[in-house]
């Protein structure tokens, strides 16, 4: 989902791979960095036209009238029809750099024709060249439907299909595979958890969701994508002139600055866009669109969200996967439970014909890796990994159809341990002979802050001196590190979170024993809390943390609870009743990570994790359109009557 700056770059993963520009500021570049990058660009822009047809700004027709954009490149020598690459995107692909002066690096493309592949990009409905209204998580299936078909169908090509990319450039994949279109192969998914609507326990609709609280990500991000008005060129335009056009006009929108540390406190939640001036659309808007607008006002079980294009868990898929993750991901949960879904149901070959990557690092960000890979604040090691020979290998063997000596050597599942900064491989996801361990809360009534009481037990203490905390909804706790992308404020990933450990009041901590020998948690984390409240609606935020001997607590995971919703998504909402305990289960948390001897497990419980996720305000009402909150007073009990506990997954080698 993140706003791309280069799309070509290095290689294919590199190519198709969406670099955090929200997050990353990078200096501008000197005039002799310029230069350099002008003459490198030519010099494989020059390359490539020797090698391959080059056909710009095609406008391909869908079944509804409406044309796409696309750009295609096969190779000029060879035996003339070759399997296809396709990258489909919301992101600018102009081939042409307006602002420079010469072209994109274009290595992601040359690299394929060099490969014996035809690679064709195209843009999504609604962006830049293509036409007709965009939608996000709810593009038409038949665009997908009807591009496939036609790659298949063109003289150059031999027919295969295989998709490729990350965030909304692999979100989309999913749904159009259970579509079945003629031709389509193999699909590659990388960080595509706002592709899946509906898996195992997880009901995020895209990730607009988690635990039935908005992942707040989406309004920065939406605020530069839904452009319903934008310039368009002639519908009689020739490809010929759209290309001369696209040396001038990229399309590409400047969009005024924001400063969204600041804009994302507006309320109600609603106007969030409006308020920055941004532009009109589905966020908060009424849109004529398929699956209606006003995606802000939809609950988690509105049956829109079933009318575009989000995947879910009765939508067949039976193609090979390559399914790359990444620890610290908005999405790792929901990426990993649809893995194990399409496993378990893909008929034929297609079960046994999924590879899965679970990197350590921030989205998209797999080529990233280094020697020392730092994720937030935390060195996790050399994580660095073949992704390219990898993706190649599996087209060779699904779109070619010759054996790939990388692909038949591929485990299953190969994953990164943190702690032991390690790559590991299994045939199942979580491996085998993994074991739960349940720790269960306990304080003397004093958990507020790591100065406090808060403890996790093997059993659960037999009298209850609940923990007590305050959410002020204009007060509340600061996202600090975590799987978040594309809110243009905050940094991601691993951080130390013992400063503010200490100094709130409303974070509850309840740290293990020291770890008497190294302890690897790989797999789910499972939480259930007794709760009461004094409003009728609030949030409850849990956070996974690998304490140090030093003191440092980085996070590894974390998840949260719209307490309205503590029935399930697919129930009306409930209300709370003040002074009630209620029994409450939260999406799983994941990870792998290792604990050795001494280091310390820890939970934070709370009631925010701002901005990443919207403020409750506890009054009961929508949310999206209030801005008077209320104070919440919130109590954790911990007993063997009302037993608060996580249960972890230790694999022992």
């Amino acid at each position: 989902m993140p706003k791309l700056d280069r799309l070509a770059a290095l290689a294919l993963l590199a190519l198709v791979a969406l670099p955090v520009a929200a997050q990353q500021k990078r200096a501008p570049m000197t005039p002799e960095e310029t230069a350099k990058l002008i003459a490198k660009r030519n010099d494989i822009e020059q390359e490539l036209e020797k090698l391959a047809v080059i056909q710009r700004k095609l406008m391909i027709p869908m079944r509804d009238g409406k044309r796409m954009q696309a750009d295609v490149y096969y190779p000029k020598q060879g035996p003339g029809r070759y399997p296809v690459i396709f990258v489909r995107t919301p992101y600018n692909f102009n081939w042409w750099d307006v602002k420079l002066g010469a072209p994109r690096d274009m290595t992601g493309e040359l690299t394929a024709i060099k490969k014996g592949y035809a690679f064709v990009e195209m843009q999504e409905r609604g962006h830049y060249f293509s036409e007709g209204n965009y939608e996000i998580l709810g593009t038409p299936l038949s665009d997908g439907a009807d591009e496939i078909e036609w790659m298949g169908s063109q003289p150059w090509s031999n027919g295969k299909v295989g998709t490729t990319g990350c965030s909304s450039t692999a979100e989309w994949q999913l749904a159009v595979v259970s579509q079945a279109p003629k031709g389509y192969a193999a699909f590659n998914v990388q960080g595509f958890g706002a592709g899946i609507g509906r898996v195992g326990g997880f009901y995020e609709q895209g990730n607009w969701y988690r635990g039935g609280a908005f992942q707040m990500l989406f309004a920065p991000w939406i605020a530069g994508e839904q452009n319903q008005v934008r310039p368009m060129f002639p519908a009689d335009a020739t490809s010929a002139q759209l290309e001369a056009a696209s040396r001038m006009f990229d399309l590409a929108p400047s969009m005024p600055p924001v400063d969204w540390g600041k804009a994302l406190w507006h309320l109600p939640v609603q106007d969030l866009i409006a308020a920055v001036g941004g532009p009109h659309g589905q966020f908060a808007d009424a849109m004529p669109i398929p699956t209606g607008g006003r995606m802000i006002q939809r609950t988690p079980n509105d049956p829109a969200w079933a009318k575009g294009g989000l995947w879910r868990d009765d939508m067949p898929v039976d193609l090979p996967g390559l399914w790359f993750v990444s620890w610290y991901d908005v999405s790792q949960g929901p990426n990993l439970a649809a893995y194990n879904w399409v496993r378990s149901h893909a008929k034929g070959a297609a079960a046994e014909q999924q590879y899965l990557v679970i990197a350590p690092t921030l989205h998209c960000a797999y080529k990233r890796a280094k020697e020392h890979t730092v994720v937030g604040e935390r060195d996790l090691g050399d994580a660095r990994y073949p992704y390219d020979d990898l993706v190649y290998g599996f087209f060779d063997k699904f779109l070619k159809g010759v054996d790939s000596p990388v692909l038949a050597k591929q485990p299953k599942v190969t994953y990164y341990t943190m702690g032991a900064n390690q790559w590991r491989t299994a045939d199942t996801w979580p491996p085998k002979g993994v074991e739960p361990l349940t720790f269960y809360l306990a304080s003397d009534g004093k958990a507020n802050t790591l100065h406090g009481d808060g403890r996790l037990l093997p059993a659960a203490p037999a009298k209850d001196h609940a923990d007590r905390f305050t959410y002020d909804p204009l007060h509340p706790v600061p996202t600090l590190g975590g799987g978040f992308c594309c809110m243009g404020t905050g940094e991601p990933g691993a951080m130390d979170q013992s400063k503010q450990e200490a100094a709130r009041e409303d974070i509850l901590v309840y740290t293990s024993e020291p770890f008497a020998q190294d302890t690897e948690l790989t797999g789910n984390i499972e939480t259930t809390l007794y709760v009461s409240s004094d409003v009728k609606d609030t949030d409850v935020t849990v956070k996974l943390v690998d304490v140090y001997p030093d003191g440092k607590a980085y996070n590894l995971d974390d998840t949260i609870q719209r307490l309205r919703y503590r029935n399930g998504y697919d129930k009306p909402s409930e209300p709370m009743k003040p002074g009630k305990v209620y029994k409450v289960t939260f999406s799983p948390m994941v990870t792998s990570n290792l604990f050795p001897a001494g280091h310390r497990l820890r939970i934070e419980v709370s009631g925010s994790n701002f901005p990443r996720f919207d403020r409750n305000l506890n009054t009961g009402g929508h949310n999206y359109d209030e801005d008077k909150p209320v104070v919440a007073h919130t109590k954790i009990h911990h007993s063997a009557e009302h037993p608060s506990s996580v249960t972890v997954s230790v694999l022992r080698h």
